[in-house]
C-alpha cells in the first residue's frame, strides 16, 4: 500500500507541476510592470544560493554535494502558511527582536524542506538584527512528512536524535548542530555522534546572498523545481547507500513505540551533564549560577533533574498512509 500510495504521489505531483509551471511561464509572458505580491512586505526575502554537502564515513564510505537555493524570510513582515509565526517563534525561544526563517518556498504545488531553520534575535536599535539569542529547527523527514521542532543554541548544540530522518540511520546518534547568523553568506552543519560509529555523518550547508525580494513572480521563477530537485537528490543518494549494502532500517515506530520519550530522556541527560552546562555557559556567558547548577544535577545528593530545564521540542505526526 505505501509503494503504490508513493508512486500515485509522484504521478500526482508531476501532473500538478506540470500544469504549474505552465501557468508560471504564461505569468512569465504576460507580467505587469509592478507585481502585486510586494507591498508592504517588500525587501521581506533574502534569496542565498549554495551547495550542501554530505559525507559518511561508516559504515559505508559514502559522499556526495549539490546546489541549493535558500529563502531567508523576515516573519514579521512576510508569514508563511505552515510555519510558526514570529510571535510564535519568539515566544518559545524566549527572545524579543526580529525572526528570520530559512526555508526552501514550495514550488509549482510541491514542497521539500528537510531542514528550516529559524534565526530569533534579540532586539536592537532601528533597522538592526541584535544579538542572534536561539534557533530553532524544523527537521521534516522524506518520504514520511514527519516533523520536529527543537531550540538549539546557534553557537554549538548537542541534541539527542529526536526524528527517523534516514532509513540508513538508527535513532543511537546525538545531533552537533551550529548555525551562524545570517549575513552575505551562511553556514549551518550537523554532525552526527553515535555510540558505536563515532562522528560517522556531517551534513553542511555553506550558501551567498544573491539578492532580496518580495515580489512573488521572482520568487516562483528563483525557487522554479527546487523542492523537486532535493527530493531527486535524496531518493537517488538513498538508492546508491542501498547498492553499497548499508542497512536499511523500518521506521522505528514499527518497533518501539516509545522511541519520542526516549529522546527526550537521552537529552535530558545530555542537557544535565556538567560538561554540557558548562559548555553553554561559555556560549551564553551566563552567570555563575549555572556552575550551581551543574553542581547540584551531579552531586549524589540529587534526586532528579528538576534544576534542568527540558528542551522545547514537539512533533508532528505522519500522515496517511504513513501514520
Amino acid at each position: 500500500m505505501e509503494a503504490l500510495y508513493l508512486l500515485a504521489s509522484l504521478a500526482a505531483t508531476l501532473v500538478t507541476s506540470a500544469f504549474q509551471s505552465l501557468l508560471l511561464f504564461l505569468r512569465l509572458l504576460f507580467q505587469r510592470r509592478h507585481d502585486s505580491g510586494g507591498g508592504s512586505a517588500a525587501g521581506a526575502t533574502r534569496l542565498y544560493e549554495g551547495r550542501v554537502r554530505h559525507s559518511r564515513r561508516r559504515p559505508a564510505a559514502h559522499a556526495f554535494e549539490y546546489p541549493v537555493r535558500y529563502a531567508l524570510v523576515d516573519l514579521d513582515r512576510l508569514p508563511l502558511p505552515d510555519h510558526l509565526s514570529a510571535d510564535e517563534a519568539r515566544r518559545i525561544a524566549s527572545t524579543s527582536g526580529p525572526v528570520r526563517l530559512l526555508t526552501i518556498p514550495k514550488s509549482v504545488g510541491y514542497e521539500q524542506n528537510p531542514l528550516s531553520i529559524y534565526y530569533c534575535y534579540n532586539s536592537a536599535g532601528q533597522g538592526q538584527d541584535g544579538e542572534l539569542r536561539m534557533c530553532i529547527a524544523e527537521v521534516t523527514n522524506t518520504p514520511w512528512g514527519e516533523r520536529v521542532m527543537f531550540t538549539f543554541q546557534p553557537d554549538s548544540d548537542l541534541v539527542a536524535k529526536p526524528l527517523h530522518v534516514s532509513p540508513f540511520m538508527d535513532m543511537l546518534g546525538n545531533w552537533s548542530i551550529r548555525a551562524d547568523a545570517p549575513g552575505d553568506s551562511l553556514y549551518v552543519v550537523i554532525s552526527v555522534q553515535h555510540p558505536t560509529l563515532g562522528n560517522y555523518f556531517t551534513a553542511a550547508l555553506h550558501a551567498k546572498l544573491v539578492g532580496h525580494t518580495s515580489n512573488s513572480l521572482r520568487l516562483a521563477t528563483f525557487f522554479w523545481l527546487m523542492p523537486h530537485k532535493v527530493a531527486a537528490w535524496i531518493y537517488w543518494e538513498a538508492l546508491r547507500l542501498w547498492l553499497k549494502n548499508v542497512k536499511f532500517l523500518d521506521h522505528p515506530r514499527y518497533l518501539n513505540m516509545s522511541y519520542r520519550d526516549e529522546a527526550l530522556k537521552r537529552d535530558l541527560e545530555l542537557r544535565s551533564s556538567c560538561s554540557f552546562l558548562q559548555k553553554q555557559k561559555a556560549n551564553n556567558q551566563r552567570s555563575s549560577s549555572t556552575d550551581k547548577t551543574c553542581e547540584i544535577s551531579n552531586h549524589p545528593d540529587n534526586k532528579g533533574d528538576e534544576n534542568i530545564m527540558k528542551r522545547w521540542c514537539v512533533w508532528r505526526d505522519a500522515q496517511w498512509p504513513w501514520s
